[in-house]
């Protein structure tokens, strides 16, 4: 499951990619199928070591581009751990509301990203991310622990973006079958067992992410506009 459009970010083969809090590593492993050289980042050593195990296992199992690598780094978001400029495009895919002091982590993602260079960054979109945080405060606390500290407008993640000294020049809306499961999962208490229906929504995900039929592919592109889980913006470096 994709939040980020690759063409619109401009991914190429050879291009240097960094998947800045690449989580489980979805993002990683499509830049890699794509020919990039990827490194997937995280703090997270539990998650960082499956994404790496799963990147080993493409290298090994599936006919990729030889114009591209792999590899995964473990640190911290406000101390990137890699020289200004260092690469062509970069995903930050639901990281910043995490983040205490974004101010530092935009720049960061700036510093290391070369001239020319393009990101996307995708966040909670604000409204479906009211109704969570209102529905359950289990949803995003505690901040401590990793938890959400932030609902980010479009305006206020675009503003950020542009101090760090980028252009923004796009956005969008993603996962729009996505914020009514959060919302019956939050209703719900977003830590309790599922029951029946919030386990037949996640079939439905389930689905619509094996197949992509046409029954979930039309409400999906009416819905992402309107209701869209995740935000988009991308931006280019000058």
């Amino acid at each position: 499951m994709l939040t980020v459009r690759y063409d619109q970010l401009g991914v190429v083969a050879g291009d240097r990619l960094l998947d800045m809090g690449a989580g489980a590593g979805r993002h990683a492993f499509e830049a890699r199928r794509r020919g990039a050289h990827v490194v997937a980042f995280d703090r997270d050593m539990v998650d960082i070591r499956k994404a790496g195990a799963t990147l080993f296992a493409m290298e090994e199992s599936e006919d990729l581009p030889a114009t591209g690598s792999s590899s995964c780094v473990n640190g911290d978001a406000l101390r990137l751990p890699f020289p200004d400029g260092t690469f062509d495009r970069i995903i930050c895919s639901e990281v910043m509301e995490h983040i205490n002091d974004d101010r530092i982590a935009a720049r960061e993602l700036v510093r290391v990203l070369r001239s020319g260079g393009t990101m996307a960054v995708t966040v909670p979109s604000w409204g479906p991310e009211k109704v969570n945080w209102a529905l359950d405060s289990d949803y995003h606390a505690p901040a401590s622990v990793g938890g959400h500290v932030r609902i980010y407008r479009k305006s206020a993640i675009e503003a950020r973006l542009k101090d760090a000294g980028v252009d923004v020049t796009g956005s969008h809306r993603a996962h729009g079958l996505h914020s009514p499961y959060w919302w019956l999962k939050c209703a719900f208490g977003v830590n309790a067992e599922p029951n029946t229906v919030v386990k037949k929504y996640h079939d439905l995900l389930v689905w619509d992410l094996m197949k992509r039929p046409a029954a979930t592919q039309i409400p999906e592109k009416l819905l992402a506009p309107v209701i869209g889980k995740s935000l988009v913006v991308y931006a280019r470096k000058p």
